[in-house]
Order: C-alpha cells, then sequence, then structure tokens
C-alpha cells in the first residue's frame, strides 16, 4: 500500500492513499461486515434465539391473513392448543383469527409469547387494539 503520511507538530494526522487502494480498503470493510453479520445470524439461529421463517409464512402474512391464524398453523398448533397455555378461551382465538375481535394487548402478549414470536410479529392485530383503546 502506497499510502503519504501527513504530519502536525511532528505526529501523524492524515494518510493519503491512492483511491483505487481506497476503493479496495472499502470493498474489503464491507466484506468484513458481511462476514461478521453471517457469523452473528448463525449463532443466533444455532442458539435458538432465531429461527428461519419458512417463505409460504411471509407470503400469507403479506397477502393480509390474520397473523395469530399464519403463526398458530405454522407451529402446527391447534385453537384450543394455543389458547390454554395464553389463558384465554379457543373461542377468543377464533374471533381473533376471523377479525371479530381484535384481542386485548395482554392477551396477544400471552399469545406470542406461546407462538414463540414476538408481539410485533402480530402487529396488524396490536395495531387496530391499540387505535380501538384510543389514548
Amino acid at each position: 500500500m502506497n499510502a503519504q503520511i501527513i504530519e502536525r507538530e511532528g505526529r501523524p494526522e492524515y494518510a493519503v492513499i491512492p483511491y483505487d487502494e481506497y476503493q479496495e480498503l472499502l470493498h474489503k470493510a464491507e466484506e468484513l461486515d458481511d462476514v461478521t453479520a453471517f457469523d452473528h445470524a448463525t449463532r443466533e439461529l444455532a442458539e435458538g434465539r432465531d429461527e428461519l421463517v419458512p417463505a409460504e409464512v411471509v407470503d400469507r402474512l403479506l397477502a393480509g391473513e390474520k397473523p395469530v391464524k399464519v403463526w398458530r398453523e405454522h407451529r402446527r398448533l391447534t385453537q384450543a392448543a394455543l389458547a390454554e397455555p395464553a389463558g384465554v378461551s379457543q373461542s377468543y382465538v377464533a374471533m381473533i383469527e376471523r377479525g371479530d375481535r381484535t384481542g386485548r394487548i395482554e392477551a396477544l402478549r400471552r399469545i406470542a409469547d406461546v407462538l414463540g414470536v414476538s408481539l410485533d410479529d402480530l402487529h396488524d392485530d396490536v395495531l387496530r387494539e391499540d387505535e380501538a383503546s384510543g389514548p
């Protein structure tokens, strides 16, 4: 690497390098960032703190299906199997999935916990509940 060192008061202050070498350093730094992000994601998956979401789930969510239903079916749970540990009734889950009820925030938080997702993953229902309950 060809660097010109510019000093101020006898101490190095700047290093000037040819533009093509700068571009190469920039490219290597971006590659290092990518490798670091990949290693982090791989570690998160291996430690069970993250998961891969199948395209089918993403497609259904993007198509506007109710998030509670999509995640419940992805987890292969019945409405009753989701309701019991979440402390709600099966009919309450059914009403949320049909859109008849938005669900109270606390109930949705418990449902999210059972489904192993964040409350944000159920955001359609959460936003409607927040709007319905007002300030």
